[in-house]
């Protein structure tokens, strides 16, 4: 038997071990216990569920909401500004002189039926152009000092004691977000792939380590308890990592695909899982070299994993709304290696059959810059005010501090219908949507 204090020893070293500067240690849930939830849990059913796609490495924004009819763009890049005859028009009105990269064929169909939302000119003050130091900044919602949590962890914070459970808000892999950490409350991390015991532990090791004691401070009972769940984790994903190798001839689950992590989340919506959250990523988008295939493949990614999401999911009983952003846009000049560096504001999407359709904000001046960057038009906050407000059903200043200008991004409950499917319900939503579009201002 292990000697408690060589375990109390072990707690105390694992508590920080995967936190974001958060005294609620986050936990690692099974597949399995993600779903079974559904009969354990008295919550029924979310009406409303935010899938949250971080874009890591700074996306390019001038390439993937594209104005094509500004001289100042194709002057500032050429051999990488897209022309007219390439994009997907955004046509009259608000999208006027706009178009969408040419992989995004998926959301150019979501645009056109009003379920996708262009937010423009997204930033913060005193920008950054530090990949961390900017990530840091979008992910605690926290422009002017650090906070050491995350603004869907302080919405976690929020709750009812009893619904302060870290299934309410998940994110696909083993890493917790800091987006995710609360104060006292924190998401879950739920990994798509095998997981090796640590170090050179056997599997009752680890059981033992995570044996409750009745003796335990708060936060070591925390870490024990998540060593249970990493062994409910690998007991569950084992046997799915050897049926996939038999089903694909060898290949292993791809965790890190954007369409893999969010067929997961389409799963457990359609299971009627009860999380109110869902965080998932994809990198690659720090383009400095040879950027125009590069990206233009990572948003076909992006493009095929969302669409096909939403497609699954239309007609739902739970809503779904995606937000798309990235820690910060590119500059507005190519660089001499066909490429574009770090800068500052860009542009932030959000799908899905709630979504109020158009473009929002003041499109950036490209001929009024700042050292080179786009001049940002929207803090990022209006958009997390949107969402917290419409999809989460909180006050915004609770999470966020203080008051933003709210966009207007979701229709009213009554403007979604309540199934998918048939063309004359299709044709009354976008009308629906038509009547309340906003404009580009």
């Amino acid at each position: 038997m292990m000697h408690p204090a060589l375990r109390s020893r072990f707690l105390r070293a694992s508590k920080v071990t995967g936190t974001s500067a958060s005294a609620a240690p986050p936990s690692a849930r099974s597949v399995r216990r993600l779903l079974g939830q559904v009969s354990e849990r008295p919550w029924a059913s979310p009406e409303k569920v935010l899938v949250v796609v971080t874009l890591y490495g700074g996306n390019d924004g001038l390439s993937t909401v594209v104005p094509y009819d500004d001289g100042a763009y194709q002057d500032a890049r050429p051999g990488l500004a897209y022309q007219v005859g390439e994009i997907l028009d955004l046509g009259p009105g608000p999208g006027a002189g706009l178009g969408l990269n040419p992989a995004m064929t998926g959301l150019h169909a979501l645009w056109r039926t009003g379920r996708l939302a262009i937010v423009q000119g997204v930033g913060y003050p005193n920008p950054s152009r530090s990949h961390f130091t900017s990530m840091d900044i979008w992910q605690t919602a926290a422009a002017a000092e650090p906070l050491y949590t995350g603004w869907l962890g302080r919405w976690l914070d929020l709750q009812e004691p009893a619904d302060q459970d870290p299934l309410r808000a998940v994110s696909i892999g083993s890493v917790l977000p800091p987006m995710l950490a609360g104060e006292r409350a924190s998401g879950a991390a739920v990994p798509l792939g095998a997981m090796p015991l640590p170090g050179r532990l056997r599997a009752k090791d680890v059981a033992r380590l995570g044996r409750p004691d009745a003796g335990d401070p708060v936060v070591e009972s925390a870490v024990a308890a998540s060593l249970c769940d990493f062994l409910t984790v690998r007991d569950t994903f084992d046997p799915v990592v050897r049926h996939w190798q038999q089903s694909t001839h060898g290949r292993r689950p791809d965790g890190g695909s954007l369409a893999t992590q969010l067929d997961f989340v389409a799963a457990c919506v359609q299971a009627g899982v009860s999380t109110r959250v869902y965080a998932v990523s994809l990198a690659g988008f720090d383009g400095h070299a040879d950027a125009k295939p590069t990206q233009s493949s990572l948003l076909a990614e992006v493009d095929t994993a969302v669409s096909r999401f939403l497609g699954r999911l239309d007609g739902a009983a739970t809503t779904p709304t995606v937000l798309i952003y990235s820690e910060f846009g590119r500059r507005v000049a190519a660089n001499d290696s066909h490429g574009t560096d770090h800068g500052t504001a860009g542009p932030v999407l959000v799908a899905g059959p709630a979504v109020r359709g158009g473009c929002y904000g003041e499109r950036p001046n490209l001929r009024d810059l700042h050292d080179g960057d786009l001049k940002f038009t929207t803090d990022f906050r209006s958009v997390y005010s949107a969402l917290l407000d419409s999809v989460l059903d909180t006050e915004p200043a609770r999470v966020l501090g203080s008051q933003f200008p709210r966009l207007a991004l979701l229709c009213p409950r009554t403007t979604v219908p309540a199934h998918g499917g048939g063309s004359d319900q299709g044709d009354q939503h976008r009308r629906a949507r038509e009547a309340a579009l906003p404009g580009d201002g």
